[in-house]
Formats: C-alpha cells, structure tokens, sequence
C-alpha cells in the first residue's frame, strides 16, 4: 500500500511538472505573439505618434481618423476645457504635445515667451484657403506662427419664454429677477471680458479702478447666478433649466438647433470676437507631421465637417456655402465693429488671476 502510495505520489509529482511546463509555454507563447509580433504590426500602420492638444468637443474626430490613414501618423488627441488649463499644462510639461489650438491671447503669449516653433509657409500651401480677414492679426503680423482654425463671437444665449423682453444687453446677466436661472461659462477672460464691456471699459483693461468696478459687479452676481460650468450649461439651456447664459456662438448655434425656443446675441455694449487658431510647440521632434495636420484640416471639405459637428464658424471661405449664411455663424460687420479681440498683457494677468480667485 506504502509502495501503491508512492507510486501514486511520483505520478502526481510529474504529472504536475509537465502540467507547469505547459503553462509555461503557453505563456512563452503568448507574450511573444502580443508584444513583437504585435509591435511589428503597429511600426507597419503608423510612421510615427503626433500629438495634438484641443479645447473640448472642437473638432469631428473622423477627420482625425481620416488624416491617420492618408498620412499613416497615429494621433494622440487629448482636450482641455480652458486656455489657462492647457497653458499650465504645457508650461510644466513642454514636450506633452507637437500640436495645440488655442485661442488669440494665449497664442500671443506662447508667441512673446518663445514657446512657439515658426512655420514652414512652404508645407501648409492651403492656408490660401483662409480668408484674408482673419490672417495676419495684430500678434502675429506675418502668420509665422499660427493658422487660424475656428472663429467666433461671445455672446448670450437666452430661453425666450423664460425672459419678459428681448435681450440686448450684459446688464441682463445680473438682474435679479432672474435670479437662479442665470448660468455662467466658465472661462476666466470671458467672464471679465462681458463684464468689462457692460461697464463701457475693454476687454484688455489693466486699469485697477475698472478691475475693482469688475470685482463688485461679479462678487453681487454670485447670489443671483445658477452657476458656472463648460457644456453642461449649454445642455442645461437645451433643457429649459435656464433663462439666460454667457455662451460661445458655437455652443449658442448647437443649442439652437436643438431647442427653437433659445435666441443668441451679441449685446449692444460690444463683446469679444476670437480667432483659435492651430501652433506648434517649439521641441516637437514631429514638424513634418504637424505641418501636415494643420495643412489637412485647412482643406475646405474637412472644414465643413468640423464646422458641421462643432458648430462654430471656419475662416476656410470655401466651406461657408454650405451653411446658408447663418447669423450666429456669420455676424453682421456692425456687430463685429463693436467687438474686440482678447490680447495677452504680462502685468494684466497677474490681476486678472488675483481677480479671478477671488471671484469663483
């Protein structure tokens, strides 16, 4: 029985040898079919990994797609909900992205603080296909930085059967009656941009009294307001859930579509009109790519599908057929006449900062 037993225990023993020495190569097996061979397939698919930096839900992502397979160069796209947000980000971290898109100030900032790489004028040859009117802007004179990508206005979005009047002012962001139906977005610059304008000031006011006239203003409002938020204050005017809110003509144009109900304007004291444009980092290792991204997305079929799924306007002229001369898209000159574009002040942004903490 003894000799039975051991017997019995040797089989055990080896049959649980060959057994882990199954495994093992099973396991040999599979790691090698998921790494080499694998990676192999992936150096096949894409030439190299460009990374691209965007504001949130700012382009039809089947564009990108569209540009990997054409240009065999996968793209890491990542987004940020505000221009504070990404220049923080890239400040800390300079080679995190080839590519960003942010708005006219920021780049004005990344311009005089020498972040930005000069572009080759030679490799985007359809920045021909932007409109003359939103080339060369006052900080960037000979576009040797930045292709514009989007423009647009800031302006109120309101619900016409939750207001006793037409809107036509910023004053109506701050009064009381509409007290808990009022929804900030939540931007810094845009938010002291629409309250400097109410005021009669400008938008790139770096004056102390103006600043603390702002302060005041914002301060009082905070008891009256709903709240602050990025897009789901656009889903909540989609809803019904608020009389009126600061909002972006993109945001403003999606809304709209969805609920007839909601009207955009650009108030009678003037406002902000804005350029995002597409730059590229100064250390990128990746310039052809990036240079052919921005050529891909100036090309006037691309540009009518972002402007289709973002809903904010394209300075590509040979999109704009498409969308029947739509107000919110294509203000009136007099509109535009009594906007002005955000710009980037070293000795401002501290205070605007400051300001800004003190405020949310």
């Amino acid at each position: 029985m003894k000799k039975l037993t051991n017997i019995i225990i040797s089989l055990t023993i080896a049959l649980s040898i060959c057994i882990g020495l199954i495994g093992c190569s099973t396991s040999n097996v599979t790691q090698n079919n998921n790494s080499p061979m694998s990676n192999n397939k992936e150096r096949e698919t894409y030439k190299e990994t460009l990374k691209v930096y965007n504001a949130a839900e700012y382009i039809d992502e089947t564009t990108i797609a569209d540009f990997e397979k054409e240009f065999k160069v996968k793209v890491e796209y990542a987004e940020f909900e505000s221009n504070e947000d990404m220049y923080s980000e890239v400040v800390s971290d300079p080679n995190a992205y080839d590519v960003l898109v942010p708005s006219d100030y920021t780049i004005d900032r990344l311009i005089k603080e020498g972040r930005l790489a000069r572009l080759e004028s030679t490799k985007i040859p359809n920045i021909a296909n932007v409109s003359s009117e939103y080339l060369k802007p006052q900080y960037d004179p000979n576009n040797e930085y930045v292709v514009p990508y989007m423009v647009g206005t800031l302006g109120i979005l309101y619900n016409k059967k939750m207001v006793s009047s037409p809107i036509d002012s910023w004053t109506s962001l701050f009064d009381s009656k509409y007290n808990g139906k009022i929804l900030m977005w939540d931007s810094q610059r845009d938010v002291l941009g629409a309250t400097l304008k109410m005021l009669g000031f400008s938008v790139n006011s770096n004056n102390a009294d103006e600043l603390s006239q702002v302060q005041s203003k914002l301060i009082a409002q905070r008891q009256i307001i709903q709240g602050y938020g990025e897009e789901e204050i656009r889903d909540k005017m989609i809803a019904d859930e608020g009389a009126i809110a600061l909002m972006y003509s993109g945001e403003a144009k999606t809304a709209i579509d969805q609920n007839p109900n909601l009207k955009y304007v650009i108030p009678k004291e003037g406002s902000n009109k804005w350029v995002d444009g597409f730059v590229i980092m100064k250390n990128t290792k990746h310039l052809e790519a990036a240079h052919n991204f921005i050529n891909f997305m100036c090309r006037p079929n691309i540009a009518v599908r972002n402007m289709t799924n973002t809903g904010y306007t394209s300075p590509i002229s040979g999109a704009w057929a498409e969308f029947n001369n739509n107000k919110i898209m294509f203000p009136t000159k007099e509109e535009l006449d009594r906007c002005e574009a955000f710009l980037y002040d070293a000795s401002a942004t501290p205070k605007y900062n400051d300001l800004w903490t003190i405020i949310r």
